[in-house]
């Protein structure tokens, strides 16, 4: 996941939590309140205030190592934090849902999965690079054929 933070000059800085290391991915647990990993992956999904600001935290720590999660904030949130699915988790998704689509000959469970993924995605268009690099990418070509 990418987490983006929108500075009050408006720059944006983005932070990949695949960057992190295991201990801090861990500091991030132990910041929540001992939640799994998993967990905080599905709460970046949701936009979970406290997964993204544990996140920013754990990363703005590397700079400043006596930061604690209960003195780190950042005001006005919902406008300056978001989370967005990265191109290889995206990839990985798709390669799982293709297995089972192609067990059934059809596509149809990908191509109602495509709108939301663009949602949540970081880059939109990683959507539709991930679509061609496996195989499916007739799915994006018929997307755009049937808005034009």
């Amino acid at each position: 996941m990418i987490i983006s933070f929108t500075r009050d000059d408006g720059t944006v800085d983005e932070v990949s939590t695949n960057d992190l290391s295991a201990r801090e991915a861990a500091a991030i647990e132990q910041a929540m309140g001992d939640v799994q990993w998993q967990r905080v992956e599905n709460l970046l999904r949701l936009q979970d205030p406290t997964a993204l600001l544990a996140v920013l935290w754990c990363f703005r720590k590397r700079e400043q190592s006596d930061l604690a999660f209960a003195d780190f904030d950042v005001p006005n949130w919902r406008r300056r934090l978001k989370a967005g699915t990265e191109r290889a988790e995206i990839e990985d998704l798709f390669d799982n849902v293709i297995v089972q689509a192609l067990g059934k000959s059809e596509d149809v469970q990908i191509d109602l999965m495509v709108p939301a993924l663009k949602k949540g995605a970081h880059r939109p268009a990683d959507v539709d690079a991930a679509l061609e690099a496996v195989g499916k990418g007739h799915l994006v070509r018929r997307r755009s054929d049937s808005q034009d």
